[in-house]
Protein backbone atom coordinates (compact mmCIF):
# COMPACT_ATOMS: atom_id res chain seq x y z
CA UNK A 1 0.00 0.00 0.00
CA UNK A 2 1.55 3.19 -0.76
CA UNK A 3 -0.97 5.54 0.80
CA UNK A 4 -1.71 6.53 4.52
CA UNK A 5 -4.61 7.14 5.99
CA UNK A 6 -6.09 9.70 8.94
CA UNK A 7 -9.04 8.08 10.12
CA UNK A 8 -11.00 8.14 13.88
CA UNK A 9 -14.06 6.93 14.58
CA UNK A 10 -15.28 7.76 17.58
CA UNK A 11 -18.27 6.84 20.04
CA UNK A 12 -18.92 9.00 23.17
CA UNK A 13 -20.91 10.91 25.61
CA UNK A 14 -20.56 14.51 25.40
CA UNK A 15 -19.39 15.92 27.85
CA UNK A 16 -19.76 19.71 27.58
CA UNK A 17 -22.22 21.93 25.59
CA UNK A 18 -21.58 22.19 21.71
CA UNK A 19 -19.83 26.17 21.97
CA UNK A 20 -19.52 28.00 18.58
CA UNK A 21 -17.67 30.21 17.24
CA UNK A 22 -18.37 32.59 13.98
CA UNK A 23 -16.21 34.35 11.38
CA UNK A 24 -16.75 37.58 9.76
CA UNK A 25 -17.33 35.28 6.62
CA UNK A 26 -20.19 33.43 7.73
CA UNK A 27 -18.18 30.22 8.69
CA UNK A 28 -18.57 28.87 12.14
CA UNK A 29 -16.78 26.43 14.31
CA UNK A 30 -17.85 24.19 17.14
CA UNK A 31 -16.30 22.48 19.66
CA UNK A 32 -16.69 19.94 22.39
CA UNK A 33 -15.24 17.66 24.22
CA UNK A 34 -16.37 13.88 23.94
CA UNK A 35 -15.82 11.10 26.52
CA UNK A 36 -14.62 7.46 25.37
CA UNK A 37 -14.55 4.82 28.03
CA UNK A 38 -12.71 1.35 28.67
CA UNK A 39 -13.94 -1.04 30.67
CA UNK A 40 -11.84 -3.99 31.91
CA UNK A 41 -11.03 -6.60 34.62
CA UNK A 42 -7.37 -6.73 36.05
CA UNK A 43 -6.83 -10.21 35.85
CA UNK A 44 -4.71 -10.30 39.19
CA UNK A 45 -6.61 -8.37 41.53
CA UNK A 46 -10.34 -9.46 39.39
CA UNK A 47 -11.25 -5.78 39.94
CA UNK A 48 -13.54 -4.22 37.45
CA UNK A 49 -11.31 -1.09 36.05
CA UNK A 50 -12.63 1.80 33.91
CA UNK A 51 -10.89 4.26 32.08
CA UNK A 52 -12.26 7.22 30.69
CA UNK A 53 -10.42 9.09 27.41
CA UNK A 54 -11.21 12.93 26.72
CA UNK A 55 -11.20 14.01 22.83
CA UNK A 56 -11.62 17.54 21.69
CA UNK A 57 -14.07 17.51 18.53
CA UNK A 58 -14.08 20.05 15.90
CA UNK A 59 -17.25 20.59 13.80
CA UNK A 60 -17.24 23.08 11.09
CA UNK A 61 -19.91 25.85 9.15
CA UNK A 62 -23.66 23.53 8.72
CA UNK A 63 -22.73 20.56 10.60
CA UNK A 64 -21.47 22.34 13.76
CA UNK A 65 -24.87 24.47 13.90
CA UNK A 66 -26.63 20.90 13.68
CA UNK A 67 -24.79 20.06 16.69
CA UNK A 68 -25.44 22.95 18.75
CA UNK A 69 -29.08 22.41 18.09
CA UNK A 70 -29.07 18.89 18.87
CA UNK A 71 -27.11 18.48 21.03
CA UNK A 72 -26.93 18.87 24.48
CA UNK A 73 -23.96 17.42 27.59
CA UNK A 74 -24.50 13.74 28.04
CA UNK A 75 -25.92 12.81 24.90
CA UNK A 76 -23.92 9.93 22.93
CA UNK A 77 -22.97 10.09 18.82
CA UNK A 78 -20.64 8.34 16.86
CA UNK A 79 -18.34 10.79 15.02
CA UNK A 80 -16.11 10.23 12.27
CA UNK A 81 -13.02 12.20 10.90
CA UNK A 82 -9.48 12.88 11.41
CA UNK A 83 -6.75 13.51 13.62
CA UNK A 84 -4.75 16.84 13.67
CA UNK A 85 -2.80 18.68 15.76
CA UNK A 86 -2.13 22.58 16.65
CA UNK A 87 1.00 24.16 17.49
CA UNK A 88 0.54 27.66 18.81
CA UNK A 89 2.55 30.15 21.28
CA UNK A 90 1.11 31.10 24.70
CA UNK A 91 1.06 33.99 26.17
CA UNK A 92 4.69 33.07 27.98
CA UNK A 93 6.23 32.39 24.56
CA UNK A 94 5.83 28.65 25.40
CA UNK A 95 4.94 26.56 22.33
CA UNK A 96 1.86 24.53 23.06
CA UNK A 97 0.14 21.58 21.19
CA UNK A 98 -3.50 20.59 21.13
CA UNK A 99 -4.85 17.26 19.25
CA UNK A 100 -8.44 17.35 17.59
CA UNK A 101 -10.22 15.57 15.54
CA UNK A 102 -11.49 17.15 12.62
CA UNK A 103 -14.99 15.59 12.14
CA UNK A 104 -16.40 14.76 9.05
CA UNK A 105 -19.47 12.95 9.42
CA UNK A 106 -21.71 12.16 12.81
CA UNK A 107 -24.56 10.31 14.19
CA UNK A 108 -26.60 11.15 16.88
CA UNK A 109 -27.11 7.61 19.21
CA UNK A 110 -29.35 9.46 21.67
CA UNK A 111 -33.30 9.40 21.55
CA UNK A 112 -34.29 12.28 22.78
CA UNK A 113 -38.09 10.78 23.06
CA UNK A 114 -36.46 8.08 26.09
CA UNK A 115 -33.89 11.24 26.96
CA UNK A 116 -37.53 12.96 28.22
CA UNK A 117 -38.79 10.28 29.91
CA UNK A 118 -35.53 9.70 31.70
CA UNK A 119 -33.60 12.64 33.74
CA UNK A 120 -30.06 13.12 33.06
CA UNK A 121 -28.01 14.54 35.20
CA UNK A 122 -26.98 17.95 33.53
CA UNK A 123 -24.54 19.43 36.14
CA UNK A 124 -21.75 17.53 36.90
CA UNK A 125 -19.57 14.81 34.93
CA UNK A 126 -22.43 13.27 31.78
CA UNK A 127 -23.16 10.24 34.20
CA UNK A 128 -23.72 7.89 31.04
CA UNK A 129 -20.05 8.08 30.22
CA UNK A 130 -19.12 5.95 32.75
CA UNK A 131 -21.65 3.06 31.40
CA UNK A 132 -20.22 -0.45 31.68
CA UNK A 133 -18.86 -1.63 28.54
CA UNK A 134 -18.08 -4.82 29.44
CA UNK A 135 -18.25 -8.32 28.79
CA UNK A 136 -20.53 -10.81 30.37
CA UNK A 137 -18.94 -12.80 33.21
CA UNK A 138 -16.59 -15.46 32.06
CA UNK A 139 -16.25 -14.41 28.30
CA UNK A 140 -12.80 -12.72 27.48
CA UNK A 141 -12.36 -9.00 27.21
CA UNK A 142 -11.33 -8.56 23.86
CA UNK A 143 -14.27 -6.86 21.30
CA UNK A 144 -13.45 -9.78 18.88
Amino acid sequence: MSGTLNKVMLIGHLGDEVKMHYFDDKNCVGRFPLATNETYTNKQTNERVSNTEWHNIVVRNKAAEICEKYLSKGDKVYIEGRIKTRKWTDDKGMERYSTEILCNDFTFLTNKNEQQAEPVNKTSQPQQAAQNNSAPEGEDDLPF
